[in-house]
């Protein structure tokens, strides 16, 4: 077991073996100890690379430190291996829904703008009905209905707005979302949306996904919110979009780079939202992920299926 991120190393240790008194739980505190672990390992929590792998001859289980690893996490190695790999998805579910529908909403009303104005006491009432997103009479379109676009759906839809999903592994509609489509659909639906909304991981397949050709099918007018992962969007083409007027606004939580460098061109964009990819803080997240990483441990010696398997070669 490699140490969680969080410093509780013991503490989940302890927890892992009292939910599978079945299994030796260790502790790598460092390369060394892990490389002279790992050849008896048939488990393992944390992130390997190469060399690492391939010490681990009997490794049958790999779960990821986070929901949704970074580009690497899945190397070819690690692919091709029989190990099956679990991820924390789920557990943030609501903090990041949240997070999204606060950004889409200060856009829909128009809040950056009174939000540059504050620091300088400014009293200008923007009263143009044009800088108004009317929810009830939009349409939201959806991008990765898995747990946290399933929430940002029912969240969106309380508000009266017409809620497209595009999901490539699912096709019904959970509550709030109206249909379904699967990724081909995408650039047929992207001209009909009032918002787009990104949940997406990080995959071959979504890398780059938003730049200036899908960015172009966008109404002027549209809304742009992304707190899947950064590499989804190309900032370039999209500061570009916004400022032509080819876009009505961007709420961003992650960014291609990051930190954002200062002098990035976003910063002072009056039509943007952007946070520090802070859209996973809120409560009980620790307590989450013990819990998932229990769950799968007891699983796991109890040879039953464990929960959270992610598909390598897509990285999800």
């Amino acid at each position: 077991m490699l140490p969680p991120s969080d410093q509780l190393t013991e503490t989940w240790a302890s927890a892992v073996a009292e939910a599978a008194p079945s299994l030796d739980v260790e502790v790598a505190t460092d390369r060394e100890t892990a490389l002279r672990l790992l050849p008896e390992a048939v488990a393992a929590y944390g992130s390997l690379d190469p060399e690492l792998l391939s010490q681990s001859g009997n490794l049958r289980w790999l779960q990821a430190p986070m929901a949704a690893p970074p580009a690497g996490f899945f190397f070819p190695e690690l692919v091709a291996h029989p190990v099956e790999v679990t991820n924390f998805r789920g557990v943030y579910n609501d903090h990041v829904a949240t997070h999204a529908v606060a950004m889409l909403l200060g856009l829909a009303r128009n809040l950056p703008v009174y939000m540059r104005q504050q620091p300088t006491g400014t009293w200008d009432r923007h009263l143009a009905d044009a800088d108004i997103l009317h929810l009830p009479e939009s349409t939201v379109l959806v991008i990765g209905v898995g747990g946290i676009g399933t929430e940002i759906g029912r969240m969106v839809a309380a508000f009266g707005a017409r809620v497209i999903g595009i999901d490539p592994r699912r096709s019904d509609c959970p509550e709030g979302i109206t249909e379904i489509h699967p990724p081909a659909q995408l650039d047929r639906l992207l001209p009909q949306a009032d918002v787009v909304v990104l949940t997406l991981p990080h995959t071959p397949e979504s890398e780059g996904m938003f730049g200036a050709e899908r960015l172009a099918l966008m109404k002027p007018s549209a809304l742009l919110v992304n707190i899947g992962r950064g590499a989804t969007v190309q900032l370039g083409p999209l500061t570009e979009a916004l400022q032509q007027g080819r876009l009505g606004g961007a709420a961003l939580d992650v960014f291609e780079e990051e930190p954002l460098p200062s002098t990035h061109p976003l910063w002072r964009e009056p039509k943007t939202i952007l946070t520090p990819h802070v859209a996973v803080v809120g409560p009980y997240i620790p307590e989450r992920r013990l819990a998932v990483l229990c769950e799968n441990a007891r699983r796991f010696a109890a040879g039953e299926a464990l929960t959270n398997l992610v598909d390598k070669s897509l990285w999800y």
